[in-house]
């Protein structure tokens, strides 16, 4: 039985998700939720999944891209960025369609049965991210600083609602004492958060289309990413199935490295010509001469069958002979206009 696309990659997310919050355990930790705080977090999350909550096994680059340029030493983090640079050029947004831990919650909210297909955004609404990132990720950390020099992990404070909904609710759930320190920021947050899933319930992945700024590095270097999208020109029938199927709201023919495209497969599933593929490969286009001459040898050589099998025919049977087509004047043609 072959398993369909939608179930592998559901089931890749699914492990994914696993191994970036091994540590379920701590929220039910005796005294109340707790951090993992072991050697792992040292080491980076592909995808967008909080370092603050209590199951996460790693961090997150986002997070610590902040937490080092926004330090009294104002330093660059190049592991962090360094990492982000070997996974975007490898994968691309490979990582958000089948890695991400968030990019699963929101598909997950998406099965809310509403019309999610009838709502579109703005076309400015894809480049919302950018800004994000740019303003909140790489400029506000070092820019906006307290008395001492430190600067704030902006998007992480402001905007991040993984980071509220699975490091602040579960952290506050179980320690009241935290519940004493709760202010406008957490509210804004909070108010944030729930207009995301609200988005996400009638937009699918609203928060990877318009906030994230994961998925805009990711979406910078899927132009030259080595996992690819191609496209056989030969095969397609322009049918527009993948089109249609696309939850990004892509065309795989007209932009198959498009920075929206999450690689998930579903166009590909759907083609019914099998003319996307999704890979580390590309289709190998032949040049035109070499396309080109099989046909010529074939028409020449049955071309010079037809005019042989004329001369050799006898006299009588010459004006009853089926024209061939392949010559511009032989024998038969000849006969014909005397």
């Amino acid at each position: 039985m072959k398993i369909s696309q939608k179930i592998r990659r559901k089931a890749v997310q699914i492990v994914a998700f696993g191994l970036s919050n091994c540590h379920a355990g701590n929220f039910f930790a005796k005294g109340g939720a707790k951090l993992y705080t072991g050697p792992w977090k040292n080491f980076c999350n592909p995808g967008l999944n909080c370092y603050s909550c209590p199951a996460a096994s790693v961090s997150c680059p986002i997070g610590a891209l902040q937490a080092v340029s926004g330090s009294v030493k104002m330093d660059m983090s190049f592991y962090v960025v360094g990492f982000l640079l070997a996974v975007g050029v490898l994968l691309g947004r490979f990582v958000c369609g089948f890695l991400c831990p968030f990019g699963l919650i929101q598909e997950l909210i998406a099965k809310i049965p509403l019309p999610k297909k009838k709502l579109r955004l703005p076309r400015f609404a894809k480049y919302i991210k950018y800004g994000v990132l740019v303003v909140f990720v790489l400029l506000m950390p070092v820019l906006v600083t307290n008395v001492i020099g430190m600067g704030d992990p902006a998007f992480c404070q402001y905007i991040c609602p993984s980071g509220t909904l699975l490091g602040g609710l579960p952290l506050l759930g179980t320690h009241p004492e935290l519940r004493q320190t709760v202010g406008w920021l957490f509210g804004w947050k909070l108010l944030l958060a729930i207009g995301i899933l609200v988005g996400c319930v009638l937009v699918y992945r609203f928060f990877c289309k318009t906030l994230c700024p994961l998925g805009a590095i990711y979406g910078i270097l899927n132009k030259v990413s080595f996992y690819r999208l191609t496209v056989d020109e030969e095969k397609c029938i322009h049918c527009g199935k993948c089109a249609q199927v696309c939850g990004m709201d892509v065309d795989p023919v007209k932009h198959p490295q498009s920075m929206e495209c999450i690689r998930c497969g579903e166009c590909a599933a759907a083609c019914p010509t099998g003319a996307i593929r999704l890979g580390f490969g590309v289709f190998r286009r032949k040049d035109a001469a070499d396309e080109a001459k099989p046909v010529t040898d074939a028409v020449d050589a049955q071309s010079a069958a037809g005019v042989s099998s004329i001369k050799n025919a006898p006299a009588a049977e010459t004006n009853t002979t089926a024209c061939t087509g392949h010559c511009a004047n032989c024998s038969l043609c000849s006969a014909k206009n005397e």
